[in-house]
């Protein structure tokens, strides 16, 4: 491949995981606004609870409809739905009218998020030559957590303007507001790019627009015949396929194997607790005696771990296996969740909360547990799941 086609290829796959970016923005960046929320609508802690777990709900369905949309009207213009999603959930977050619209908007954001999970891994699947596919495929991944740390950096920023997030910081809206309104330029951005992007080889290949499909891989392999014969070969293999059905995954006693295989390992990953840090990690350290500014920092940190262990992970994934990563993985959130419930357990009580107080060398050593905690998970359970 030609390195003009490499650079071709790396900017397309890049412009696709913005997809990824926007999915890790918007499942984090709820995380500083939490107890501003809960304040302003004078919500129960089972309100917010809903109004914040209920976009993963939106998340589902996206995952779920964006195969049969992305095989009707294309992988590029799925990504423009998905781009429309991410902005409307942005505006529509920082402007409820109450509680019930808020958790409307999230969904919406939540759709697009599941929408960006399916539709940019495929492109780049398809589009990618084999050679540098994982290495491309990967970018998905550290999409997403670089979006995290950018949620948190966002919302550390526009807390420390006004004070707080509840209080204003730009134009007299609340710092809340802006955190969710900082995605829409983004997903501006994500729909500008996707304008740009070829549509997918073998989407084309599959509509008969076999000599679009030629010309995309004529870019990226600098060959004419090389990508005639590409194209020939897709067609050979939609030729062979059969058109894919829910009973696929059925065998003689149920599931199979390995679907369950599968189903197991994505429901341990949730189940290990990771969502409670992002999603509300700025909430607990102040819930503990922490500053807002100092809980929102703590955020920003630890989206800087899991970029860093997430890199490491795609190091070292086709190198020492994805087994021993998985056991290490475990081994080490299991002992640093320890030591932090062990913190929390052990820790004064606030007469007038109610709650642990955790400050001094406890307070230190529960960081750096809970950071352990996020780089055995980026090292593991985060990143291999996609890969299993």
């Amino acid at each position: 491949m030609k390195k003009s086609g490499t650079g071709f290829i790396i900017f397309i796959a890049a412009a696709a995981a913005l997809g990824g970016f926007l999915f890790g923005f918007d499942t984090a960046v709820i995380s500083g606004a939490v107890l501003a929320l809960r304040k302003y609508f004078d919500a129960t802690a089972l309100q917010i609870g809903l109004a914040v777990s209920l976009a993963l709900i939106g998340s589902a369905g996206g995952a779920l409809s964006t195969g049969g949309l992305a095989n009707r009207i294309g992988r590029v213009k799925t990504m423009w739905v998905a781009a429309a999603l991410f902005f409307a959930s942005a505006l529509g977050s920082g402007l409820p009218f109450g509680l019930l619209d808020f958790i409307f908007w999230r969904m919406v954001g939540g759709v697009a998020v599941g929408m960006a999970s399916v539709v940019a891994p495929a492109y780049i699947a398809e589009i990618a030559p084999a050679n540098i596919r994982g290495r491309l495929g990967s970018l998905q991944q550290f999409a997403i957590v670089i979006g995290i740390f950018i949620a948190g950096l966002s919302a550390y920023g526009i807390a420390s303007v006004g004070g707080g997030a509840e209080y204003p910081a730009w134009f007299g809206k609340e710092g809340w507001r802006w955190m969710f309104w900082s995605e829409a330029p983004v997903a501006l951005l994500y729909g500008l790019f996707a304008l740009f992007l070829p549509e997918s080889p073998r989407y084309l290949a599959a509509s008969n627009r076999d000599e679009e499909a030629a010309a995309i891989f004529e870019k990226i392999m600098g060959s004419p015949e090389a990508a005639k014969q590409k194209v020939a070969e897709i067609k050979a293999s939609l030729n062979t396929e059969h058109k894919p059905k829910f009973s696929d995954v059925f065998g003689k006693y149920g599931l199979l194997p390995i679907v369950w295989i599968g189903l197991g390992l994505s429901v341990l990953q949730q189940f290990v607790g990771i969502n409670v840090i992002f999603y509300y990690g700025t909430a607990l350290w102040r819930v503990v005696g922490f500053a807002e500014g100092d809980a929102l920092l703590i955020t920003v940190i630890t989206g800087i771990v899991n970029i860093v262990t997430t890199i490491i992970a795609i190091i070292f994934v086709d190198r020492i296996g994805r087994k021993p990563l998985l056991m290490v993985g475990s081994t080490g959130m299991a002992l640093a969740l320890g030591m932090l419930t062990f913190m929390f357990v052990t820790a004064e009580t606030n007469p007038a909360t109610g709650q642990p107080v955790i400050e001094g060398t406890a307070g230190i050593i529960s960081l750096i547990s809970a950071n352990l905690y996020v780089f055995f998970f980026g090292l593991s359970w985060g990143p291999i799941i996609w890969v299993m």
